[in-house]
């Protein structure tokens, strides 16, 4: 997938400007896509060139104008295109993980912070996670969104960014238990 699927899919129900989007990716997308606001801004360029987005530009008072960007056939095509295509399986590339595979040779202390570093980390996007979920639901329960809720998507994609935040913490409190047990004076 590349990031410029991950913006089709961004606006799909509405516009937006390139800053909403940036917040966005920080925010709800985050659990399943990554970019920078400048890889963002390039990519949204690049898009309008090839006619997949449409731009107009807002004056602002005290501000500079801003471009508010929609989907035009041609993404929404795109969009529907990608969706036909079985994606590539996820890989896995976590410095954690290879510091954790040289445990026989590494600084135990510094590997155990790593951990408690990780699991500080999925906690605060874990609590993230829930309060969009919250949002979401908007004061219906979970069964009542799922029978009468029109964007199922953005539901799915928070439910897999909240069990792989629980499985994060459920993993590194395990490594740290396993780190205590076998290195007990270390840090």
């Amino acid at each position: 997938m590349s990031l410029r699927n991950a913006v089709l899919a961004a606006l799909i129900n509405r516009e937006a400007s390139g800053y909403e989007l940036a917040k966005q990716f920080h925010v709800s997308v985050a659990n399943f896509w990554t970019a920078t606001s400048q890889q963002l801004y390039r990519e949204l360029d690049k898009m309008e060139t090839d006619g997949l987005l449409s731009a107009r530009v807002v004056a602002q008072e005290r501000r500079p104008d801003k471009r508010l960007f929609s989907l035009t056939e041609a993404g929404r095509a795109a969009l529907t295109d990608f969706t036909r295509q079985d994606p590539r399986p996820t890989t896995v590339r976590d410095e954690l993980l290879v510091q954790i595979e040289a445990l026989a040779h590494a600084d135990v202390a510094s590997v155990r912070s790593s951990i408690e570093s990780r699991i500080a980390s999925s906690g605060r996007r874990l609590e993230s996670y829930e309060q969009r979920l919250a949002e979401i639901l908007n004061g219906r329960t979970e069964e009542e969104f799922l029978a009468t809720g029109n964007r199922i998507g953005p539901y799915l994609t928070l439910q897999r960014g909240i069990i792989f935040e629980r499985e994060n913490l459920t993993w590194g409190r395990l490594a740290l238990t396993v780190l205590s047990r076998r290195f007990p004076t270390s840090g």
